[in-house]
């Protein structure tokens, strides 16, 4: 949203206090959303940072956003939907599961973004789950800890961790392949080339909001007509600014937005 471009959150919220308190703070950040509110609570997560400032996760289960409903104004959405970005967390239920695949299948089939942000979080994932993700995207964001967790987990252990992009890519065909490597760098691989970023050294106050931060702007990008090298090295510069900040939605500078 702060680079300008319509967007929406699609989500689901509790008739609760929590679920209040989370649309408020959408409306005060100007956060165009289409959250429905469903008979769970309000999802909550405890959150907790080690000593090199990297968060460690307990997400509750059987909450809200399990239970995202597939909604005639929610099909409407995706028609017009250039761009969506999708994890693996979201699908460990079956009704938010079945409402993100519809909404993938209710897209344009030409020109849009398909970012599976892959994610995983505390076994929320199985085999199957991610082989069909894979199917229906067609960018693909990992970092190297997920990437060797897969790579065990679809049979390619001790290959180098570039081959198992390049083989990704190619299996699943793949428009980009985007490799975040924390303090070591990020890749975004493309067929017959890949980009290659240093990660800035920034004084971190946290990291939570890095990951988004980068997918985020990398795809504002593309969609603005940006290269891949451009729309890297403004991805990179976002989440290195976001980590210097506590939370994870910081409005950002403008240096970081031109």
């Amino acid at each position: 949203s702060q680079f300008g471009l319509e967007r929406r959150v699609v989500s689901a919220v509790g008739e609760d206090k929590l679920g209040m308190e989370i649309l408020e703070n959408f409306r005060e950040k100007k956060l165009n959303c289409m959250i429905e509110t469903v008979p769970y609570p309000t999802g909550t997560v405890q959150v907790s940072l080690d000593a090199e400032g990297v968060p460690c996760y307990d997400i509750k289960e059987g909450v809200a956003w399990d239970n995202i409903p597939y909604t005639s104004a929610l099909e409407g959405l995706a028609k017009q939907t250039k761009a969506i970005c999708f994890g693996s967390l979201a699908q460990r239920s079956v009704v938010s599961r079945e409402t993100i695949n519809r909404f993938l299948d209710a897209m344009p089939d030409e020109d849009t973004l398909k970012i599976f942000d892959i994610n995983l979080r505390q076994g929320f994932y199985t085999k199957e789950i991610l082989c069909n993700s894979f199917r229906k995207c067609n960018i693909l964001k990992i970092n190297d800890e997920e990437l060797v967790t897969v790579s065990r987990m679809f049979g390619y252990p001790g290959i180098d961790l570039q081959d198992n992009c390049w083989i990704l890519l190619a299996k699943y065909n793949l428009k980009m392949l985007i490799l975040t490597c924390g303090v070591n760098g990020s890749y975004v691989f493309t067929p017959g080339e890949v980009s290659f970023v240093e990660t800035p050294k920034v004084e971190v106050a946290d990291t939570v909001g890095a990951g988004d931060s980068f997918t985020a702007a990398f795809v504002s990008s593309i969609l603005m007509g940006k290269t891949v090298r451009e729309a890297h090295l403004r991805a990179v510069k976002t989440s290195a600014f976001v980590c210097t900040q506590n939370g994870a939605m910081p409005v950002l500078p403008e240096y970081v937005k031109e």
